[in-house]
């Protein structure tokens, strides 16, 4: 009689339990529970240039193909218009005469056209663009429009850092195959992202109710929060960098992630000191080209009765989508080299 070749269900457990933990054996861990770790031990070496250094050389990289880069500005802008719409141009003239009304009470008039403008430019970047509400189909064109935005320019940087010379089509065209996953991989981030969104809804909440008001409710808030912030700063580089590794087709996402991850241990703090950085250097361009469009646009209105012409509204749209590119270009080059660090 032949044997049977049908594997009990305890075995097929014990199979799969092996590969399991054959899997996380083979993954890089530095830290044990209930076990305690010396610094020694996750000290990784990680040569990178310094933080000026890496964000001009990130800048200098996309103003050098500037016409590749522009051409994919262009498209994201206009699918942008078509799909998710403008800030409203009401809502910016909203705005505008806010700051007017709070000039004239403040100053009676005499803090001045400059700095007026200026406060606008950081209320715009503070607040989004001053952007409206968006309904749920505006949010899912948004984020697929964001998703697109990021794989075609890794599409780009890495055809760049090769020696090719892509075109424009080549990124729409071939970049999008890992589309799905790095949806997926989206999604991840924004689990990851829900103990700050937690924070914030808590923080609104204590706000409202006095709760702060007490000092040892405060410390226990505050001990807390910090708590639920510390979780999402652990969690959320490896998944910000596995946005990038899921770019390459065949890579599913919880394989990026678990990739990843073991990459950035005991680089986690130099990555969110660079990701800082990059938030405030484009603060910084935020304000030295909207600050003097913005200085011209309020002085034309003062002087000329214009017509109601969202120009600022398609500026801030297109600066957004800039500071998107920047991004990306920014976290793939400090991906790359923290590949070259591993070789």
């Amino acid at each position: 009689m032949p044997k049977n070749k049908t594997k009990s269900f305890k075995q097929a457990f014990l199979e799969s339990r092996d590969k399991v933990w054959a899997k996380k054996n083979a993954r890089l861990k530095l830290h044990h529970s209930f076990k305690r770790s010396y610094r020694e031990d996750y000290q990784r070496p990680l040569e990178v240039p310094g933080l000026l250094v890496h964000a001009m050389s990130t800048l200098k990289i996309i103003f050098h193909n500037w016409k590749l880069f522009f051409g994919l500005l262009l498209i994201v802008v206009c699918s942008n218009i078509l799909f998710v719409g403008l800030m409203n141009q009401e809502t910016y003239e909203s705005a505008q005469e806010s700051l007017e009304l709070s000039n004239e009470a403040l100053g009676h008039g005499e803090l001045g056209r400059v700095a007026e403008a200026a406060m606008m430019v950081v209320t715009t970047v503070t607040t989004g663009g001053l952007s409206n509400s968006l309904t749920e189909v505006q949010q899912a064109f948004a984020i697929f429009l964001f998703a697109v935005t990021w794989l075609v320019t890794i599409y780009y940087l890495r055809q760049l850092l090769a020696g090719n010379r892509p075109r424009i089509r080549d990124g729409l065209f071939n970049a999008l195959a890992p589309l799905l996953s790095s949806l997926c991989t989206i999604l991840v981030i924004i689990v990851h992202a829900v103990p700050i969104m937690l924070f914030v809804v808590l923080y609104s909440s204590a706000q409202a109710t006095g709760f702060l008001a007490q000092p040892l409710y405060a410390f226990l808030f505050w001990a807390f929060s910090a708590l639920l912030i510390l979780l999402s700063c652990y969690l959320l580089p490896g998944s910000i960098l596995a946005l990038v590794a899921v770019s390459v087709p065949g890579i599913y996402p919880m394989t990026a992630i678990n990739a990843t991850t073991d990459l950035i241990q005991g680089r986690r703090t130099r990555f969110i000191i660079r990701l800082v950085f990059a938030l405030l250097f484009l603060a910084v361009i935020w304000v030295v080209v909207m600050l003097p469009l913005t200085w011209l646009d309020m002085f034309v209105r003062a002087k000329f009765a214009s017509p109601d012409v969202p120009v600022m509204p398609f500026i801030i749209q297109v600066m957004t989508t800039f500071s998107v590119i920047y991004l990306t270009s920014y976290i793939y080059l400090f991906y790359r080299r923290m590949l070259d660090n591993e070789h």
